[in-house]
C-alpha cells in the first residue's frame, strides 16, 4: 500500500510539472508572437475591459485572455500611448500598453488661420514631414488639441476630421434640424469672409448684412478678405495684387461668393452668416479700432476722408 501511494504522489508531481511545462511554453510562445500595431494609440478612460473592447473594434491584435497578464503588469495608460514602434512582441505590446505616455504638443488653430499653415504648423510641432489633410478650407474647428509626437499623418488626419464633423454636424442640427454639407458650405464661405474683414465680434453680423445686400444687388462683393486665403492669409492686399489674381477668391473681379471658404471660422462668424443684421448697409471700411458702416457710395467716400 505504502509503495502504491508513493508511485501515486511521484506520478501526481510528474503529471503536475508536465501540466506547468507546457502551460510555460504556451506561456512563452503567445508573449513572444510578434504584434503589428499603429505606433501612436488612444486610450480612452475606463476599465480594462472597455479598453481591450475598444482596441478589438481598431483591430488589434487583444484578446480577453491579454487581461490577465495586464493586471500583472497595471493597467492600460489612458489617452495617447506612444508604442515607440510598429513590430513588438506581445509581452512588449502589453508592457508598453501600461506603461509608456506619449509626448504631447499643442496644436492652436485659430479662426481666420488657412489649411496652408495650419498644416505647416502640425508638420513642425509634431515633426510629420509635408503634412496635409485632404479637407475642404474651412472644415478644420478652431480649437487647442494635444497630440502626440509621431502620431501618423493618417491618424492625425481622421482625428482631426472627426472631431471638426462634429462640430459642425452638432452646430448645424441646433441651427437648422438637419446636416446638409452643401448647404452649408455657403455659410462656410460667408462666415469664413466676415471672420477676415472684421476688426470684432459686434461688426460681424453687419458685415454679413453688407455680403447679403450686395449679392441682392448684383455687385461684386469687393473685400479684401476673399483674397487672404492659402498662403496669402497674412499678406496685405494691394492693387497689384488684385489687378493680377484671377482666382474665383477675387471678388473685385469676379460676382458672387468663392467655391470654397477662405480660412476656418469661429461660432460668432457662422452665427453672423446665418443670421445678418437687417440693415441696408452696402460699404464699410475699418477705421482704427472700429468699423464704419455705410448705405451708399459718396457716404462711404466721406467716410473714408473721416478716417483718414
Amino acid at each position: 500500500m505504502k509503495i502504491t501511494n508513493k508511485k501515486n504522489i511521484i506520478l501526481n508531481i510528474i503529471a503536475a510539472i508536465e501540466v506547468f511545462l507546457v502551460l510555460s511554453i504556451f506561456i512563452l510562445f503567445y508573449l513572444t508572437r510578434t504584434v503589428y500595431t499603429p505606433r501612436i494609440l488612444f486610450i480612452p478612460k475606463g476599465n480594462t475591459n472597455y479598453t481591450i473592447k475598444i482596441l478589438q473594434k481598431n483591430n488589434l491584435d487583444i484578446s480577453k485572455m491579454d487581461k490577465i497578464f495586464i493586471l500583472f503588469l497595471g493597467y492600460p495608460q489612458a489617452g495617447w500611448v506612444d508604442l515607440k514602434g510598429n513590430i513588438m512582441t506581445k509581452a512588449d505590446f502589453l508592457y508598453r500598453l501600461t506603461h509608456n505616455k506619449a509626448a504631447l504638443k499643442n496644436i492652436t488653430i485659430v479662426p481666420g488661420e488657412t489649411n496652408y499653415f495650419i498644416y505647416k504648423n502640425i508638420a513642425k510641432r509634431l515633426k510629420i514631414n509635408n503634412f496635409y489633410c485632404n479637407f475642404d478650407e474651412g472644415f478644420i474647428k478652431p480649437n487647442t488639441y494635444r497630440l502626440p509626437i509621431g502620431m501618423r499623418r493618417k491618424n492625425v488626419c481622421k482625428y482631426l476630421y472627426n472631431k471638426s464633423l462634429k462640430w459642425h454636424q452638432s452646430f448645424a442640427k441646433k441651427i437648422f434640424g438637419v446636416w446638409n454639407y452643401n448647404i452649408y458650405k455657403k455659410y462656410l464661405i460667408i462666415a469664413s469672409i466676415i471672420q477676415k474683414e472684421a476688426a470684432n465680434i459686434k461688426s460681424m453680423k453687419y458685415i454679413s448684412a453688407v455680403i447679403y445686400n450686395r449679392l441682392k444687388k448684383h455687385m461684386k462683393l469687393q473685400m479684401d478678405g476673399s483674397l487672404n486665403y492659402g498662403r496669402y492669409s497674412h499678406i496685405p492686399v494691394s492693387a497689384e495684387r488684385i489687378r493680377r489674381d484671377n482666382s474665383l477668391y477675387n471678388t473685385y473681379k469676379h460676382y458672387g461668393l468663392p467655391l470654397n471658404p477662405v480660412c476656418v471660422v469661429s461660432k460668432n462668424a457662422l452665427l453672423a452668416a446665418i443670421f445678418p443684421a437687417k440693415v441696408n448697409y452696402l460699404y464699410f471700411l475699418k477705421c482704427g479700432k472700429r468699423t464704419v458702416f455705410s448705405t451708399n457710395y459718396k457716404a462711404h467716400l466721406r467716410n473714408i476722408k473721416r478716417c483718414k
